[in-house]
């Protein structure tokens, strides 16, 4: 498979409120769950063709899923885990969208 995606140190320290804290048994490293999320994403992938060094597909579906529903995706994207001075705002590019081509009509 292609180049991996990995957040940085810094990346997952502003990140980190973010995620709902874990009730109950130890889950699958966060930073490779949103890693994975970012690249099935990025590449318009099937959940399960994300590679294992991300963790199992229906982990990363189900964390996406559940992340989603509790807003945390859209805050973590919506740039709100910067504080102070070194706010940022993150993009998304739409470069990675792709259109099917059975989705035309002729």
């Amino acid at each position: 498979m292609c180049d991996l995606y990995w957040l940085t140190d810094e990346q997952m320290a502003r990140l980190e409120p973010f995620f709902p804290k874990s009730h109950g048994k130890p889950r699958v490293d966060d930073r490779g769950v949103l890693g994975g999320i970012i690249f099935v994403n990025r590449n318009v992938l099937r959940w399960r063709v994300a590679p294992r060094e991300y963790g199992p597909a229906k982990t990363l579906y189900n964390r996406w899923k559940r992340w989603g529903e509790k807003g945390a995706i859209i805050a973590m994207m919506d740039g709100r885990s910067a504080r102070g001075a070194e706010r940022k705002t993150i993009m998304i590019d739409a470069t990675y969208l792709k259109a099917n081509r059975t989705a035309l009509s002729l």
